[in-house]
């Protein structure tokens, strides 16, 4: 989870007003200091910090819940809001054929960001040529080639030349059409001189529909300034916050950027290639207060399962005929979503939820476990489980280097999963059933 130990801090708040009886001056004094403390922990600068809490003093004192609303879910909103107040405003981003710009500091992980929003564009279908214009440093230009191969990007570069603008100029020239052009640049231990220059050339070369900055969330609030002099000098369309994942500064580098009023576009949360997110703060903020995000989840899914096999696996699953070979399909997709915990934060619920790191490593073990033994059945196993018996039990666990009883562990969550799901449409349909009939009149209500 990003900034895990902001978000604990702040599902403990909410917990505590769960669990009042009334909302007194003496709660909100308790909450105000608990979410002071959780701010200033993750590094937000100290006035944001005491500006926010006064704000939530002061709604919660004056302040009247709609009606129907209880205190305390008013009080929950109140903090809710305030929170997501200081992230900035959300800037639509539209997957299309364009030429952006990627600008930054050394070592704040641009040239992997590159190739982490060329995936993100592949995937939404649109094709990417990747242009390395870092012409001082000739192990950044071989990364992006890497990375262009690993995506299936295009790539152009000139190792010859040693004018950045001249490679980014030749670039356009090839680049064939409906393409979006992604252009790294060099990076410098400073905002210099030299730099500034060198990037005010390229774009005037480039004319980019957009100029991105990568920025290193450990940099915490010093990554407001170095947004601000990016901004004065070349002018931001978006930035990108890396290494959030990791970062106990997360927060004061995502308040300190939206303070600058340049937008945060995409935040990395993790090292592979496709631990890029779309940063909406609305999302961001629900899933850090263990709210969830629903709609993360389901993008993911959309991302990874092949539609007419995804559909086809829920129609097998409401109607009974779920078979351990779509079990797998639905394996897969999970295994692709990268960690529980990850998968856990996305849902209602589950976001503040104790499941210890030995329980999620128990999880993921035994998952892989089922996926071994499933591996070692045949095309008629799969698809009928019921055939599973004796010899065959034996066989498949000598073929996963499993013990018997693990199969039939696999065999009665396959049944259980089956049946529960039926179940579920079985109601459904029932229940559709009877409104059908109250509506034409053959039942009375």
């Amino acid at each position: 989870m990003v900034l895990e130990s902001l978000s604990k801090s702040l599902r403990g708040v909410l917990q505590r007003i769960a669990r009042s009886n009334t909302v007194d001056e003496a709660l909100i004094a308790e909450v105000v200091r608990d979410i002071q403390r959780a701010l200033l922990q993750a590094d937000v600068n100290v006035q944001l910090a005491l500006d926010l809490t006064q704000r939530v003093k002061k709604r919660a004192r004056e302040e009247k819940p709609p009606a129907g609303a209880s205190v305390r879910d008013f009080l929950v909103r109140i903090i809710y809001e305030e929170i997501r107040g200081i992230l900035g405003k959300d800037r639509p981003f539209d997957v299309k054929p364009r030429k952006i710009l990627f600008a930054g500091l050394f070592g704040q992980g641009k040239t992997t960001t590159v190739g982490k929003l060329a995936r993100y564009f592949q995937k939404k279908g649109v094709r990417t040529l990747l242009v390395g214009a870092d012409v001082h440093r000739p192990a950044a230009i071989d990364q992006l080639e890497q990375l262009a191969k690993k995506v299936g990007a295009e790539f152009y570069t000139d190792r010859n030349e040693k004018r950045a603008e001249r490679i980014v100029k030749e670039a356009l020239s090839k680049a064939p059409p409906h393409v979006a052009l992604l252009v790294d640049t060099a990076g410098r231990s400073g905002v210099d001189p030299d730099l500034i220059a060198e990037l005010q050339r390229v774009r005037e070369v480039l004319e980019p529909d957009e100029t991105f900055l990568v920025l290193d969330a450990a940099m915490g609030q010093a990554a407001g300034r170095s947004a601000q002099a990016f901004q004065t000098a070349v002018g931001l369309t978006g930035v990108i916050l890396t290494k959030l994942d990791g970062s106990a500064k997360g927060g004061g580098a995502l308040s300190a950027v939206a303070a600058t009023g340049a937008p945060i576009l995409f935040i990395g949360t993790g090292e592979h290639l496709d631990e890029l997110e779309r940063f909406d703060p609305t999302r961001f903020v629900s899933r850090l207060l263990g709210m969830g995000d629903i709609q993360t989840l389901l993008e993911h899914f959309e991302e990874l399962s092949n539609k007419e096999e995804a559909e086809k696996v829920a129609e097998n699953m409401m109607t009974g005929r779920f078979s351990l070979r779509d079990m797998r399909v639905q394996l897969d997709s999970l295994g692709q979503m990268g960690p529980f915990s990850k998968i856990l934060g996305m849902l209602p619920g589950f976001g503040g939820a104790k499941v210890d790191d030995k329980q999620m490593e128990d999880s993921q073990a035994r998952l892989r476990r089922f996926r071994s033994m499933l591996d070692s059945m045949t095309a008629d196993e799969l698809d009928h489980p019921m055939v599973i018996k004796g010899d065959r039990i034996r066989r498949i666990a000598r073929g996963s280097g499993q013990k018997p009883q693990e199969v039939r562990q696999l065999l009665k969550f396959w049944e259980s999963t089956r049946k529960a799901a039926h179940g579920i449409a079985s109601n459904r349909k029932l229940r559709r059933q009877l409104e059908r009939q109250l509506a034409g009149g053959e039942l009375k209500a």
